[in-house]
């Protein structure tokens, strides 16, 4: 399997530290609103990982958090924190903001059939792994107290920019910060802040705040999946200063690796713009679902286009998919009715092929356009083909199999018929071409005390369970 590591800037052969086990984090939601469509875009692609990696046979402990305090409304340290300002515009407490959303959020998961992850860490209930990591950096020389807070220094971590490129000279080159007095360097990041007027304070060793936004993901992630881990996704907006500052102080903090493998997804655009709220094109979840969309379509569209391409969102988008996952239930309907008794070679060809193109297209860095071209390929194939009974409960079975990945199909399974009835009726439809109809009737009782009813139709034999 290979993967397109964003730290190397290439495909890399993938295998986790552990063996049979991957630890990975995913960037989550903050917070303090309704989360919108292009957060989801990472989320179901987070899934989409997973799920392959369970498909594949490995166990994975995934991690998702939930920031609730720290993230400010620009990128560095500036402005005023995001759950304080929903706050104050609701006239709630911060606290109580971010357990509505974050319900409104787990209500998301749900609608878009992804899985749960094992662990969704709050960033304020992880305030003391948050502090003493900062105490490490304090004591080993890389962050330093301020009038304001507590920052980390980046000319101190030699390995700062290799991931997005920008390396200390690059951005002292080009510096357009506003330069803050009681940084060392105007690129250093804050992993402590002081604010008497902040809603959120807790005690540390240097005083009273609350912490920094890159802090909360280094502290959280490094206690549930260990101080080196396999995988670490979210958006690409999240290359810098985000993850950037995540490396920074992890590595100065251990000595050691962070994440092996960084996976970003690109941007969401909506009929081919940036999705804005000026421009009337921001959409929520919910205001999808509103819409009369249900959830399996909406997930369907995100997670259709590769993760390190733009995704063009639109209504037209949504139609073919709820087109594309109806032609796929009713190939599976239509198989469920199939009485056929002898197998067409086409068909073992086609559900062969199927199998291998669609592995080998997600483990091309989960390809997903080629897996679900190979899934219609099978679907076209096999409704050219004569398949026997036996064959189309194969191809059920392989349709569900893909749907362990994809999980879109909502078609109830009808009960397979054992392979010992299956036989039985070849035996019967034999005996009636060589018109033995004493052993045809003979053998259509057996099936009978088995539970299983033989039905001639013109198509050939049906059997289905006496209690349908």
């Amino acid at each position: 399997m290979r993967l397109y590591n964003t730290l190397t800037r290439r495909k890399e052969e993938f295998a986790p530290l552990e063996k049979n086990h991957i630890r990975m984090y995913h960037c989550g939601p903050t917070v303090y609103d309704h989360a919108h469509i292009g957060n989801f875009r990472a989320f179901v692609f987070a899934d989409i990982l997973r799920r392959y990696f369970e498909f594949r046979g490995y166990r994975v402990t995934q991690v998702m958090n939930i920031t609730d305090v720290g993230h400010m409304t620009t990128d560095a340290d500036e402005g005023e924190d995001k759950l304080e300002v929903a706050a104050k515009r609701q006239r709630k407490d911060p606290y109580s903001i971010a357990r509505f959303y974050e319900a409104s959020f787990f209500e998301d998961v749900d609608a878009l059939r992804i899985r749960r992850a094992h662990h969704y860490p709050r960033a304020t209930e992880h305030i003391p792994e948050m502090i003493a990591l900062i105490e490490k950096l304090l004591k080993k020389g890389y962050a330093y107290k301020a009038a304001d807070g507590v920052y980390f220094d980046v000319t101190k971590f030699e390995g700062y920019g290799k991931l997005s490129g920008n390396t200390v000279e690059r951005l002292m080159a080009g510096a357009r910060v506003a330069v803050n007095p009681n940084k060392r360097n105007p690129y250093d990041f804050a992993l402590w802040k002081f604010d008497p007027k902040h809603l959120m304070q807790w005690d540390a060793p240097w005083g009273r705040g609350f912490p920094g936004w890159h802090i909360e993901c280094s502290a959280m992630s490094v206690k549930y999946l260990g101080e080196t881990f396999d995988i670490h996704t979210g958006g690409e907006d999240g290359i810098f200063p985000h993850h950037e500052c995540e490396i920074a102080q992890s590595e100065a903090a251990t000595g050691k690796p962070f994440v092996r493998f960084w996976l970003h997804v690109r941007f969401l655009l909506v009929d081919g713009q940036k999705m804005s709220k000026s421009l009337g094109n921001f959409y929520t979840v919910k205001d999808i679902l509103k819409k009369g969309y249900s959830g399996r379509v909406l997930r369907y569209v995100l997670m259709s286009t590769h993760y390190r391409k733009n995704l063009n969102f639109t209504f037209e988008g949504l139609d073919a998919a709820k087109a594309a996952i109806e032609r796929m239930e009713n190939f599976v309907l239509s198989m469920q009715d199939v009485a056929g008794a002898s197998d067409d070679p086409a068909v073992d060809e086609a559900l062969k092929k199927a199998e291998k193109d669609f592995v080998e297209a997600m483990d091309d860095d989960i390809e997903i356009s080629a897996a679900l071209a190979a899934v219609f390929e099978m679907i076209r194939a096999v409704n050219r083909a004569s398949p026997s009974q036996k064959q189309a409960q194969r191809a059920i079975r392989l349709m569900h199999r893909f749907d362990e990945v994809l999980a879109v199909l909502d078609v109830e399974r009808k009960k397979e018929v054992p392979e010992e009835v299956l036989e039985l009726v070849r035996r019967r439809q034999e005996a009636r071409k060589a018109k033995d109809y004493a052993t045809a009737d003979a053998i259509r009782e057996q099936v009978r005390k088995l539970g299983y009813l033989i039905e001639d139709t013109p198509k050939g034999p049906r059997v289905k369970p006496l209690s349908d």
